[in-house]
């Protein structure tokens, strides 16, 4: 899988990229692996390019978050159709979406009447072949559309509205496609050993137990080493997966131990 992160504030440094990690989390959790994380300008030859660029690869998913408002800078589904050479034409699911949107805006009294103005419209008008996705919270409606193997999933930047689409309308389609398969994650504390020291027994540790992935991560400084390991694995049951990440862990802590440093168990969380 890769994410697709579009918007020029993410780029100069405006808007921390929560997208990214909250998206990386869930698909994580869903069984899949991400492999690229790419951020790119409101530009919709940028964009395409970059779609490009990550269909060569042929993940089974690409999922692109922002640009999909009314303003002119969200260019993403141009930058969609672009890369694909498809035409952008109004979905007529998508306009009525969004039409109910602004009814339902008016009834409360957030707007005085329904307008589809241009503006609005934009929302709508999406690559030819695509299928608009619910948007629980905002208006502009997600889209989904297949692209030889790969699935290209396009998300609003707000991230409310990023979520909500995901856990009603991708997270499902992410289950399916994964199978069986369950992600199994625990985190340990390490003190008293620099992480040069810790090196080579994680190499050993991830060289016995070949399915499992560990990463460090240090808090402290070199004189006070405190350093956060992470372990991880899919598998096709919860039972192996737990079974591989405790086996790790035993073995990297009694190396710890060898050496004089401490261990303290501060994680387990296994997700489906």
């Amino acid at each position: 899988m890769e994410i697709i992160c579009i918007g020029n504030e993410l780029l100069i440094g405006k808007t921390l990229n929560t997208n990214a990690q909250w998206l990386a989390k869930r698909a994580t959790a869903a069984g899949f692996t991400v492999k690229r994380i790419t951020v790119v300008e409101d530009d919709v030859a940028a964009i395409a390019s970059v779609i490009r660029e990550s269909l060569q690869r042929k993940p089974k998913f690409i999922i692109t978050t922002g640009g999909l408002g009314p303003t002119f800078d969200d260019k993403t589904l141009e930058g969609i159709a672009e890369a694909l050479n498809r035409k952008l034409e109004i979905n007529e699911k998508a306009l009525e979406m969004i039409k109910e949107k602004y009814e339902a805006y008016a009834k409360t009294g957030k707007i005085e009447k329904v307008e589809l103005t241009p503006a609005r419209v934009k929302m709508a008008k999406l690559p030819e072949n695509s299928k608009p996705l619910p948007n629980p919270i905002g208006t502009a409606p997600g889209v989904i559309l297949e692209v030889d193997e790969t699935v290209l999933i396009a998300l609003p930047g707000v991230p409310s509205e990023m979520e909500a689409i995901c856990e009603g309308s991708v997270v499902p389609l992410l289950r399916e496609k994964a199978g069986d398969v369950t992600f199994y994650e625990a985190s340990i504390y390490v003190s008293g050993i620099m992480e040069s020291t810790l090196a080579p027994f994680i190499d050993k540790t991830m060289h016995d137990n070949p399915h499992v992935y560990i990463k460090s991560h240090p808090k402290g400084g070199e004189k006070e080493p405190h350093i956060e390991l992470h372990f991880s694995t899919t598998a096709k049951s919860s039972k192996i997966a737990k079974d591989r990440v405790g086996k790790a862990l035993v073995q990297l802590s009694e190396l710890v131990k060898k050496e004089g440093g401490k261990v303290i168990l501060t994680q387990k969380l296994a997700k489906q």
